[in-house]
């Protein structure tokens, strides 16, 4: 079935929206407008919901490169983060106390890159559950993202190349582009493009990446 982007952001909208929304039970119907308000707002800001990212973009790349991350957690430096949704440029977590741990994990973070800066704060409305406290941790890109909210080909790249090609010192098998895609485009996705990359960045990032490992720079290519 061919990728739909349209038909996956609205889907992760309204899953977003019954995970987030959907179980304050206990809040007054004005609670909820202010809360549906404001994830309209973060999406309209930080893109669609989304359920992974590509192992290269910024919330994520703070990892161990043999065993690449694609889904936030202590594995790429945040603590105390529960129950997540994430979104092309951010993630909303809501963790029950006052979230100071996130808060702190990400300013010990303190992912300050060419491409963009990792920030955090608390948000001022209900989500998941009346006793948790939402925190919103954002990608702050260095260059305006242009309005479709896809990371360009000038920017996602180089991040690509600067967490796969160190790889070489210790690789001992080169991996194919059907084995590396959902490390490299995200998800949901189709065959070469996701709701972080376009077609055209899709299919520039494969090529790029085969004629790497045709060198021969990670070994002999796995089949």
């Amino acid at each position: 079935m061919a990728f739909r982007a349209e038909d996956a952001a609205k889907a992760g909208y309204e899953a977003a929206e019954s995970y987030l929304i959907g179980r304050l039970r206990e809040a007054s119907a004005q609670e909820r407008v202010r809360s549906k308000e404001a994830l309209l707002d973060i999406m309209d800001e930080l893109g669609p919901v989304v359920d992974a990212y590509p192992s290269w973009h910024p919330l994520v790349r703070h990892h161990n490169d043999r065993h690449p991350v694609t889904l936030p957690g202590r594995e790429c430096g945040y603590e105390g983060l529960d129950h997540i949704k994430c979104f092309a440029h951010g993630f909303v977590t809501c963790p029950y106390g006052d979230g100071q741990e996130v808060l702190d994990s990400v300013e010990e973070l303190a992912f300050k890159h060419t491409a963009a800066t990792i920030t955090a704060k608390r948000l001022n409305v209900k989500f998941y559950s009346e006793s948790a406290t939402p925190i919103l941790v954002k990608c702050e890109w260095s260059k305006t993202l242009p309005m479709d909210k896809l990371i360009p080909l000038s920017i996602a790249m180089p991040l690509l190349l600067e967490k796969e090609v160190p790889c070489w010192e210790w690789s001992q098998m080169a991996e194919t582009w059907e084995s590396m895609r959902p490390y490299f485009l995200g998800a949901p996705r189709g065959a070469r493009s996701s709701l972080f990359v376009s077609q055209e960045t899709g299919q520039a990032i494969k090529k790029v990446w085969e004629a790497l490992i045709y060198t021969g720079m990670f070994g002999p290519i796995k089949v």
